[in-house]
Protein backbone atom coordinates (compact mmCIF):
# COMPACT_ATOMS: atom_id res chain seq x y z
CA UNK A 1 0.00 0.00 0.00
CA UNK A 2 1.82 3.33 -0.97
CA UNK A 3 1.41 6.38 1.52
CA UNK A 4 -0.93 8.23 -0.43
CA UNK A 5 -3.68 5.43 -0.24
CA UNK A 6 -2.61 4.66 3.23
CA UNK A 7 -3.58 8.17 4.12
CA UNK A 8 -6.86 7.88 2.17
CA UNK A 9 -8.16 5.11 3.83
CA UNK A 10 -6.92 6.40 7.68
CA UNK A 11 -8.52 9.78 7.03
CA UNK A 12 -10.44 9.87 3.26
CA UNK A 13 -12.54 12.21 4.48
CA UNK A 14 -10.71 14.76 5.55
CA UNK A 15 -8.09 15.08 2.75
CA UNK A 16 -10.92 15.16 0.30
CA UNK A 17 -13.33 17.77 2.06
CA UNK A 18 -11.04 20.58 2.06
CA UNK A 19 -10.28 20.74 -1.65
CA UNK A 20 -12.46 23.42 -2.03
CA UNK A 21 -14.08 24.07 -5.96
CA UNK A 22 -16.58 26.37 -7.20
CA UNK A 23 -16.87 30.32 -7.98
CA UNK A 24 -16.10 33.32 -6.08
CA UNK A 25 -18.41 34.31 -3.49
CA UNK A 26 -19.31 38.05 -2.23
CA UNK A 27 -18.95 36.92 1.42
CA UNK A 28 -15.65 38.59 1.73
CA UNK A 29 -16.80 41.15 4.48
CA UNK A 30 -18.40 38.27 6.51
CA UNK A 31 -15.38 37.79 9.42
CA UNK A 32 -15.65 42.13 9.47
CA UNK A 33 -18.73 41.98 10.73
CA UNK A 34 -17.97 39.43 13.73
CA UNK A 35 -18.55 41.58 16.94
CA UNK A 36 -16.03 41.26 19.93
CA UNK A 37 -12.63 40.65 20.63
CA UNK A 38 -10.23 39.12 18.84
CA UNK A 39 -6.88 36.52 19.18
CA UNK A 40 -3.86 35.17 17.43
CA UNK A 41 -3.89 31.87 17.41
CA UNK A 42 -1.56 29.50 16.26
CA UNK A 43 -2.50 26.60 13.54
CA UNK A 44 -0.82 24.84 10.99
CA UNK A 45 -1.77 27.31 8.29
CA UNK A 46 0.20 30.28 10.75
CA UNK A 47 -0.74 32.77 13.26
CA UNK A 48 -4.50 33.25 12.31
CA UNK A 49 -6.55 36.31 13.74
CA UNK A 50 -9.94 34.88 15.36
CA UNK A 51 -12.61 36.23 17.39
CA UNK A 52 -12.17 35.27 20.83
CA UNK A 53 -16.12 33.85 20.91
CA UNK A 54 -16.80 32.29 17.55
CA UNK A 55 -20.82 32.67 16.84
CA UNK A 56 -20.75 30.78 13.39
CA UNK A 57 -18.37 28.20 12.88
CA UNK A 58 -18.06 25.83 10.00
CA UNK A 59 -15.84 22.59 10.34
CA UNK A 60 -14.37 20.25 8.22
CA UNK A 61 -12.56 16.72 8.48
CA UNK A 62 -11.31 15.62 11.73
CA UNK A 63 -12.68 18.90 13.28
CA UNK A 64 -16.18 17.73 12.65
CA UNK A 65 -16.79 15.60 15.02
CA UNK A 66 -14.68 17.22 17.60
CA UNK A 67 -16.57 20.14 17.40
CA UNK A 68 -19.99 18.33 17.54
CA UNK A 69 -18.72 16.51 20.72
CA UNK A 70 -17.54 20.19 22.33
CA UNK A 71 -21.13 21.16 21.41
CA UNK A 72 -19.23 24.70 19.80
CA UNK A 73 -21.58 27.44 18.10
CA UNK A 74 -21.67 25.46 14.67
CA UNK A 75 -23.25 26.73 11.06
CA UNK A 76 -22.24 24.00 9.03
CA UNK A 77 -19.93 21.01 8.39
CA UNK A 78 -18.87 18.35 6.20
CA UNK A 79 -20.17 15.05 5.96
CA UNK A 80 -18.54 12.47 8.18
CA UNK A 81 -19.86 9.17 7.87
CA UNK A 82 -16.72 7.42 9.08
CA UNK A 83 -17.50 8.90 12.49
CA UNK A 84 -21.11 7.94 13.31
CA UNK A 85 -20.65 4.75 15.01
CA UNK A 86 -18.98 6.42 17.18
CA UNK A 87 -21.56 9.39 18.05
CA UNK A 88 -24.23 9.21 20.81
CA UNK A 89 -27.89 9.51 20.25
CA UNK A 90 -27.25 13.62 21.15
CA UNK A 91 -24.06 13.81 18.83
CA UNK A 92 -26.21 11.70 15.69
CA UNK A 93 -28.64 14.21 16.49
CA UNK A 94 -26.99 17.36 15.98
CA UNK A 95 -24.56 15.95 12.82
CA UNK A 96 -27.59 15.26 11.08
CA UNK A 97 -29.41 18.76 11.77
CA UNK A 98 -26.89 20.62 10.37
CA UNK A 99 -26.24 21.35 7.34
CA UNK A 100 -23.67 19.85 4.62
CA UNK A 101 -21.51 22.00 3.01
CA UNK A 102 -19.24 19.87 1.70
CA UNK A 103 -19.70 16.01 0.99
CA UNK A 104 -17.18 12.92 0.99
CA UNK A 105 -15.22 14.05 -2.35
CA UNK A 106 -13.62 16.88 -3.68
CA UNK A 107 -16.11 17.78 -6.10
CA UNK A 108 -19.23 17.13 -3.40
CA UNK A 109 -17.71 20.71 -2.04
CA UNK A 110 -19.78 23.82 -2.22
CA UNK A 111 -17.97 26.99 -1.77
CA UNK A 112 -21.41 29.03 -2.31
CA UNK A 113 -22.88 27.48 1.20
CA UNK A 114 -19.92 27.74 2.78
CA UNK A 115 -20.27 31.37 1.88
CA UNK A 116 -24.07 31.15 2.57
CA UNK A 117 -23.83 30.35 6.36
CA UNK A 118 -21.93 33.22 7.11
CA UNK A 119 -19.43 31.64 9.23
CA UNK A 120 -17.16 34.12 11.62
CA UNK A 121 -14.32 31.03 11.75
CA UNK A 122 -13.65 28.12 9.39
CA UNK A 123 -12.12 25.20 11.08
CA UNK A 124 -10.14 22.65 8.49
CA UNK A 125 -9.18 19.53 10.27
CA UNK A 126 -6.50 17.88 7.84
CA UNK A 127 -2.97 16.59 7.48
CA UNK A 128 -0.53 19.07 7.45
CA UNK A 129 0.61 17.47 3.90
CA UNK A 130 -2.68 18.19 2.26
CA UNK A 131 -2.83 22.04 2.92
CA UNK A 132 -0.75 22.57 -0.23
CA UNK A 133 -3.52 21.11 -1.96
CA UNK A 134 -5.91 24.06 -0.62
CA UNK A 135 -6.88 27.07 -1.67
CA UNK A 136 -6.46 28.73 1.94
CA UNK A 137 -6.93 32.11 0.40
CA UNK A 138 -10.06 31.41 -1.19
CA UNK A 139 -11.83 30.44 1.96
CA UNK A 140 -10.27 33.20 4.03
CA UNK A 141 -12.31 35.43 1.65
CA UNK A 142 -15.36 34.20 3.50
CA UNK A 143 -13.61 33.80 7.41
CA UNK A 144 -10.60 33.29 9.10
CA UNK A 145 -9.32 30.12 8.77
CA UNK A 146 -7.50 27.91 10.82
CA UNK A 147 -5.93 24.52 9.95
CA UNK A 148 -5.57 22.12 12.65
CA UNK A 149 -4.77 18.02 11.44
CA UNK A 150 -3.57 15.23 12.19
CA UNK A 151 0.53 14.66 12.55
CA UNK A 152 0.08 11.06 13.25
CA UNK A 153 -2.47 8.67 14.25
CA UNK A 154 -1.96 9.21 18.20
CA UNK A 155 -2.36 12.93 17.80
CA UNK A 156 -5.54 13.23 17.90
CA UNK A 157 -5.51 14.76 21.57
CA UNK A 158 -3.99 17.56 21.16
CA UNK A 159 -5.31 18.08 17.74
CA UNK A 160 -8.41 17.87 19.34
CA UNK A 161 -7.57 20.17 22.10
CA UNK A 162 -6.39 22.83 19.47
CA UNK A 163 -9.69 22.47 17.63
CA UNK A 164 -12.03 23.12 20.49
CA UNK A 165 -10.06 26.19 21.61
CA UNK A 166 -10.37 27.75 18.44
CA UNK A 167 -14.23 27.53 18.66
CA UNK A 168 -14.17 28.98 22.05
CA UNK A 169 -15.15 25.68 23.50
CA UNK A 170 -11.59 24.87 25.86
CA UNK A 171 -13.91 23.56 29.13
CA UNK A 172 -16.10 21.39 27.26
CA UNK A 173 -12.92 19.76 26.02
CA UNK A 174 -11.43 19.70 29.18
CA UNK A 175 -14.63 17.82 30.93
CA UNK A 176 -14.64 15.37 28.14
CA UNK A 177 -10.98 14.84 28.63
CA UNK A 178 -11.03 14.13 32.64
CA UNK A 179 -13.52 11.82 31.90
CA UNK A 180 -11.51 9.76 29.40
CA UNK A 181 -8.47 10.16 32.00
CA UNK A 182 -10.56 9.07 34.74
CA UNK A 183 -12.02 6.12 32.95
CA UNK A 184 -8.21 4.91 31.61
CA UNK A 185 -6.97 5.60 35.40
CA UNK A 186 -9.65 3.12 36.48
CA UNK A 187 -8.75 0.21 33.70
CA UNK A 188 -5.10 0.86 34.06
CA UNK A 189 -5.44 -0.17 37.56
CA UNK A 190 -7.74 -3.02 36.69
CA UNK A 191 -5.31 -4.61 34.58
CA UNK A 192 -2.21 -3.39 36.01
CA UNK A 193 -1.31 -6.96 37.48
CA UNK A 194 -2.30 -8.89 34.34
CA UNK A 195 -0.29 -6.26 31.96
CA UNK A 196 2.85 -6.49 33.60
CA UNK A 197 6.11 -7.85 31.99
CA UNK A 198 3.32 -8.35 28.58
CA UNK A 199 4.74 -7.57 25.34
CA UNK A 200 1.77 -6.40 22.67
CA UNK A 201 1.97 -6.61 19.05
CA UNK A 202 -1.07 -5.27 17.17
CA UNK A 203 -2.42 -6.16 13.58
CA UNK A 204 -4.11 -3.22 11.87
CA UNK A 205 -7.14 -3.08 9.40
CA UNK A 206 -4.72 -1.75 6.61
CA UNK A 207 -3.01 -4.36 4.81
CA UNK A 208 -3.46 -5.59 1.24
CA UNK A 209 -5.13 -9.08 0.43
CA UNK A 210 -4.07 -8.32 -3.57
CA UNK A 211 -0.63 -7.63 -2.61
CA UNK A 212 -0.57 -9.89 0.24
CA UNK A 213 0.56 -7.99 2.86
CA UNK A 214 -0.59 -7.20 6.42
CA UNK A 215 -0.28 -4.14 8.64
CA UNK A 216 1.88 -3.97 11.64
CA UNK A 217 0.99 -1.31 13.94
CA UNK A 218 3.56 -0.03 17.01
CA UNK A 219 3.04 2.48 19.77
CA UNK A 220 1.20 5.40 18.76
CA UNK A 221 -0.59 3.98 15.93
CA UNK A 222 -4.28 3.93 15.54
CA UNK A 223 -4.80 0.49 16.82
CA UNK A 224 -2.38 0.85 20.02
CA UNK A 225 -2.69 4.48 21.40
CA UNK A 226 -5.93 4.01 23.38
CA UNK A 227 -4.84 0.64 24.64
CA UNK A 228 -1.66 2.02 25.64
CA UNK A 229 -3.38 4.85 28.32
CA UNK A 230 -4.19 1.24 30.17
CA UNK A 231 -0.70 0.27 30.47
CA UNK A 232 -0.36 -2.40 27.09
CA UNK A 233 2.88 -2.10 25.92
CA UNK A 234 3.87 -2.27 22.09
CA UNK A 235 8.05 -3.08 21.87
CA UNK A 236 9.59 -2.58 18.64
CA UNK A 237 9.59 -0.12 15.97
CA UNK A 238 9.05 0.32 12.02
CA UNK A 239 12.30 -0.70 9.97
CA UNK A 240 12.03 2.15 8.16
CA UNK A 241 10.46 5.74 9.16
CA UNK A 242 8.33 7.44 6.49
CA UNK A 243 7.05 10.48 8.46
CA UNK A 244 3.17 10.40 9.57
CA UNK A 245 1.63 7.20 10.13
CA UNK A 246 4.22 5.80 8.78
CA UNK A 247 6.52 6.25 11.48
CA UNK A 248 4.78 3.76 13.61
CA UNK A 249 2.88 1.32 10.92
CA UNK A 250 4.32 -0.57 8.47
CA UNK A 251 3.01 -2.84 5.44
CA UNK A 252 5.19 -6.39 5.64
CA UNK A 253 4.50 -9.31 3.31
CA UNK A 254 2.64 -11.97 4.97
CA UNK A 255 5.70 -14.40 4.91
CA UNK A 256 6.92 -12.22 7.81
CA UNK A 257 4.40 -12.85 10.06
CA UNK A 258 6.69 -15.53 12.46
CA UNK A 259 9.64 -12.43 12.15
CA UNK A 260 7.04 -9.29 12.74
CA UNK A 261 5.35 -11.22 15.79
CA UNK A 262 7.96 -13.90 17.29
CA UNK A 263 9.06 -11.54 20.53
CA UNK A 264 5.56 -10.80 21.51
CA UNK A 265 3.23 -12.16 24.26
CA UNK A 266 0.35 -11.18 23.14
CA UNK A 267 -1.47 -9.82 20.36
CA UNK A 268 -4.00 -7.24 19.76
CA UNK A 269 -6.05 -6.80 16.38
CA UNK A 270 -8.32 -4.78 14.75
CA UNK A 271 -11.66 -5.46 14.09
CA UNK A 272 -14.74 -3.40 12.24
CA UNK A 273 -17.61 -1.75 13.90
CA UNK A 274 -19.59 -4.87 14.02
CA UNK A 275 -17.05 -6.60 15.62
CA UNK A 276 -15.80 -8.91 12.86
CA UNK A 277 -12.38 -8.53 11.26
CA UNK A 278 -12.20 -6.78 7.78
CA UNK A 279 -11.09 -8.63 4.93
CA UNK A 280 -7.51 -7.82 5.08
CA UNK A 281 -7.02 -9.15 9.02
CA UNK A 282 -9.08 -12.27 8.20
CA UNK A 283 -6.44 -13.06 5.31
CA UNK A 284 -3.73 -13.05 8.47
CA UNK A 285 -5.55 -14.72 10.83
CA UNK A 286 -6.70 -17.60 8.26
CA UNK A 287 -3.08 -17.86 7.87
CA UNK A 288 -0.74 -21.23 9.25
CA UNK A 289 1.57 -18.91 9.56
CA UNK A 290 -0.38 -16.81 11.84
CA UNK A 291 -1.74 -20.12 13.77
CA UNK A 292 1.70 -20.86 14.59
CA UNK A 293 2.39 -17.97 16.63
CA UNK A 294 3.72 -18.15 20.17
CA UNK A 295 0.86 -15.16 21.35
CA UNK A 296 -1.64 -17.10 19.30
CA UNK A 297 -1.18 -20.66 20.73
CA UNK A 298 -0.95 -19.32 24.11
CA UNK A 299 -4.82 -17.83 23.50
CA UNK A 300 -3.60 -14.36 23.96
CA UNK A 301 -5.16 -12.59 20.79
CA UNK A 302 -7.09 -10.03 21.31
CA UNK A 303 -9.41 -7.75 18.72
CA UNK A 304 -10.47 -4.72 19.47
CA UNK A 305 -13.25 -2.26 18.31
CA UNK A 306 -12.99 1.41 17.57
CA UNK A 307 -9.48 1.69 17.02
CA UNK A 308 -9.93 4.90 15.15
CA UNK A 309 -12.08 7.36 17.62
CA UNK A 310 -10.34 10.63 17.33
CA UNK A 311 -11.95 12.40 19.95
CA UNK A 312 -12.29 12.13 23.73
CA UNK A 313 -15.55 11.04 23.63
CA UNK A 314 -15.56 8.46 20.62
CA UNK A 315 -12.33 6.80 22.66
CA UNK A 316 -14.37 6.20 25.67
CA UNK A 317 -15.84 3.56 23.74
CA UNK A 318 -12.55 2.24 22.74
CA UNK A 319 -11.83 1.66 26.61
CA UNK A 320 -14.85 -0.14 26.81
CA UNK A 321 -14.21 -2.24 23.89
CA UNK A 322 -10.75 -2.58 24.94
CA UNK A 323 -12.08 -3.81 28.59
CA UNK A 324 -14.04 -6.36 27.10
CA UNK A 325 -11.46 -7.68 25.06
CA UNK A 326 -8.92 -8.35 27.41
CA UNK A 327 -11.34 -9.26 30.47
CA UNK A 328 -10.32 -13.08 29.80
CA UNK A 329 -6.57 -11.80 31.00
CA UNK A 330 -8.15 -11.30 34.70
CA UNK A 331 -9.25 -15.35 34.74
CA UNK A 332 -5.89 -16.56 33.84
Amino acid sequence: MSVRQHWRLAAAAALALAVVTGCGTDGADTAAKSDGATRVFSADNGEITIPADPKRVVATGYAVPVLIEAEAALVGISTWKRGLPMMTEQQRATYDGLPKVAGEVAAETNYEAIAGAKPDLIVIGVPKPVLAEIDIARLESIAPVVAIGPAGPASWREQSRLQADAAGRAGNFQAAKDAYDTKAQELKGKYGEVLAGLKFGHLGAYGEVSKGTFHREFAGSWGTNIAQDIGVTYPGEVKEKGGGALDVTEYPSIEELPESFADVDAITYTVELDGKAGESVQQVLDSALWKNLPAVKAGKVFGLQYTEAATYGSALRTLDAIDAALAPLLDR
